[in-house]
């Protein structure tokens, strides 16, 4: 096969906690190439888990030889997208200094207590940075506590580097970082200013900073002899967004679904408040730059506990609750109490008791009421104050009929739409560098969408 009858693609590194998956779309944004790999996570210097760096490094150098030596397809450019809240420390060489630290990591209380009493306490800077406390979850915690615990790490630091930048680093050769990284969550990013919190320049910690470059920035590839063009990386969920912020132009919400539930309001700009950040409303940033306000569940890892408990106790698959169909009259007998109490973070399902229930169906219904009272609580908290009339839901829920159609009831003054494109984070990451890569005008077809409309009284 000549090099004129190679498909032209483009190749995105989509890394996530669990997964590290690579895809290759074709000029219509279809995958034609997947390679996916996971790894046993190693530990750091503490002797905690995290993300075996070494591992990922070398994985994405095999995925790429692979695809390089592949007959059919010519690499025009690659991108990356992964999980943000994680920081690389750099040295000049490009090498890292520490293990990858688990954002889940526990944060010593007496730092942070000093952190935020030495900036303006916690309620103060959390508006600003748009990031509720989250100790080592705001990455700007991990590089303060790597300042304070391991001077002598600090000062070899040439950069900080966000999980997705570092991934463009290792194929371009250069440091740079990036807005959607920056604004998601951690400490970093003063929303009002529209740039980095002062902290960071009292601490010594700007000039440690990559340069910030914008999302559509490409470098050359490092390796000699090379036409393809590196993208500088996209977080996770602003990649995710990214689709449909090109595909639809009239304000709207995505909630998108998994082991967390994130309502994203990319039309609502409006400074967080007190209460806002109390009920774990943060800011996202899209790829454009603009803030992004987004409320967060836990509910798909909630789903996925009280199915096996259901299953556990009437003794059934809990594959059976896969297609379950939806039924409005059994939605008409069960408990919706908690839709205007004021805890309605606590999932009720969580404490009621099944011997209540009639069968393993009526069980899990009751479940999935519980599971869309809350989800009406938490997106309402994005849609306050904005004009948005559509909820898009992608990821996991949005195959759910019992989920869409109970969301589509507590939410009747709005269109509720099922969204369906595979791929969505990866796709994002392709779509923001597509006139690099891709000869074609932007699609306009890739996002299949399916109405719900509301079927019961909401009260």
């Amino acid at each position: 096969m000549t090099r004129e009858e190679k498909i032209p693609v483009v190749a995105v590194f989509d890394v996530g906690k669990t997964n590290k998956k690579l895809f290759l779309f074709d000029e219509n944004y279809r995958v034609v190439f997947e390679r996916s790999a996971r790894f046993t996570e190693t530990v750091d210097e503490d002797g905690d888990p995290c993300e075996n760096l070494d591992s990922l490094r070398l994985s994405i150098f095999d995925s790429l030889r692979e695809v390089f030596a592949h007959p059919k397809f010519e690499i025009k450019a690659i991108n990356f997208t992964s999980y943000g809240a994680s920081l690389v420390y750099i040295n000049e060489n490009g090498t890292p200094l520490t293990p990858l630290q688990n954002y889940l990591k526990s944060y010593p209380k007496a730092l942070k207590d000093e952190f935020y009493k030495k900036y303006g306490g916690e309620e103060l800077f959390a508006a600003k940075t748009a990031s509720p406390v989250l100790e080592s979850l705001n990455s700007g915690m991990q590089f303060y506590r790597l300042k304070n615990e391991k001077p002598d790490v600090f000062k070899q630091v040439k950069y900080a580097l966000h999980l997705p930048q570092y991934l463009s680093f290792l194929i371009s050769g250069k440091a740079y970082s990036d807005k959607t990284s920056l604004g998601c969550h951690t400490n970093f990013w003063d929303f009002e200013k529209d740039d980095y919190h002062a902290w960071l320049t009292e601490e010594g910690m700007v000039e440690k900073m990559a340069p910030i470059m914008p999302f559509n920035h490409v470098s050359p590839a490092a390796f000699p002899g090379s036409s393809y063009s590196v993208g500088i990386g996209l977080h996770d969920s602003s990649a995710a967004l990214t689709p449909y912020l090109i595909s639809f132009k009239e304000p709207f919400v995505l909630l998108s679904t998994g082991t967390w539930c994130i309502s994203l309001n990319p039309f609502n700009q409006q400074i967080l408040t007190p209460n806002e950040l109390n009920q774990d409303v943060l800011c996202y940033m899209q790829y454009e730059g603009k803030a992004v306000k987004a409320s967060r569940l836990f509910s798909g890892f909630a789903y996925e506990q009280q199915t096996k408990r259901i299953a556990a106790h009437f003794n059934c698959d809990v594959l059976l609750f896969r297609n379950v169909a939806y039924k409005q009259e059994l939605v008409k007998s069960l408990n919706t109490e908690n839709l205007t109490t004021e805890n309605w973070r606590s999932l009720p399902f969580e404490k009621r008791n099944l011997n209540e229930f009639e069968n393993e169906i009526v069980a899990y219904y009751q479940l999935m009421v519980d599971l869309v009272l809350q989800q009406y609580h938490s997106t309402k908290l994005v849609l306050k104050g904005t004009s948005a009339k559509r909820i898009f839901v992608d990821g996991g829920f949005s195959k759910n009929a019992v989920f869409m159609n109970l969301l589509a009831t507590v939410f009747p003054n709005y269109e509720v739409y099922a969204a369906h494109m595979p791929q969505a984070t990866a796709i994002g990451a392709a779509l923001v560098i597509h006139n690099v890569w891709n000869t074609k005008r932007l699609p306009n077809d890739i996002i299949d969408l399916k109405l719900y409309t509301p079927t019961i009284n909401k009260n």
